[in-house]
């Protein structure tokens, strides 16, 4: 068992995303308020406004000419794409190292992070749900616990790998067993530090759906559905492999049809190709 406050001051290591994110994603959700507004909130923080730029001029959205301003961004690939890219911006520098505890190289995380979110964007517009950035984003953010737990991991891998290839643990269930904590828990202490909304921390603690005696809320069942998914067709798959528990149950009671899953897996590869573009950009 480790030191659970040692691995806790690694949070402070993290590049806290900035305010201006969850700024953006509440003006984009308030009726009221305007793209102008929206934009001088963006330019305010200059290497966002800068990465959005870059991003916005990259091969991934072909844009019809060179966006300059963040206003022309907002014009060009719409808000909902704007309010994503702040996102994916302010999460970069955090998910792109490698993580040797779970045997993924350098950009594999964000890779895996990204493609899980934009296929959770799916999941929810099919839904018509009127929340699919606050979706979106916990997808994104979903696994920054791993980030922090890595080399702890690494360091204990023989005994979380004996739990679960001889006793039948979770990966998660062995984390806790060895490490004293998972990556899901600690991704809400991540996501609480950095003063993100409870439903946004309880998403990412929860996004596994561990506990089979709660029931879990659409956007949290959409999560875990996203991540069950890329899991399936081997993006992100690291040390963890498939070691997770499948719940069925939850998948069913969402009610997507097969014809629901064809569409949104439909020409994945071409969208995971766009994301490797969006990821070098």
């Amino acid at each position: 068992m480790k030191d659970i406050q040692k691995i806790l001051q690694g949070i402070d290591r993290l590049h806290p995303i900035p305010h201006v994110a969850e700024q953006v994603m509440l003006l984009a959700r308030d009726p009221e308020s305007s793209m102008s507004r929206i934009a001088e909130i963006i330019t305010y923080d200059q290497i966002l406004t800068a990465n959005l730029l870059k991003t916005c001029n990259s091969s991934y959205f072909s844009v019809p000419k060179k966006v300059d301003s963040v206003q022309q961004a907002i014009v060009f690939v719409g808000i909902d794409q704007v309010v994503d890219l702040v996102w994916m911006s302010g999460g970069a520098a955090n998910f792109r190292k490698r993580q040797d505890g779970y045997d993924l190289e350098e950009g594999d995380l964000w890779k895996y992070s990204v493609s899980s979110a934009l296929i959770s964007r799916e999941l929810a517009e099919k839904r018509k749900m009127d929340n699919s950035h606050l979706v979106f984003t916990a997808a994104l953010l979903k696994d920054i616990g791993k980030v922090v737990l890595s080399q702890y991991v690494a360091d204990s891998f023989e005994k979380i790998n004996l739990l679960v290839t001889q006793y039948g643990y979770s990966f998660m269930e062995a984390e806790k067993a060895v490490i004293g904590i998972d990556h899901a828990e600690l991704g809400g202490l991540v996501a609480e530090k950095w003063g993100y909304s409870p439903k946004m921390v309880e998403i990412i603690r929860s996004h596994h759906l561990t506990d089979e005696s709660t029931e879990f809320d659409l956007e949290t069942s959409i999560v875990y559905l996203a991540d069950t998914l890329c899991m399936m067709i081997g993006v992100g798959v690291g040390s963890d492999g498939l070691a997770y528990r499948f719940r069925k149950d939850v998948i069913d009671k969402l009610g997507f049809s097969d014809r629901d899953f064809q569409e949104v897996m439909a020409g994945f590869g071409e969208k995971l190709r766009k994301v490797e573009e969006l990821i070098h950009a």
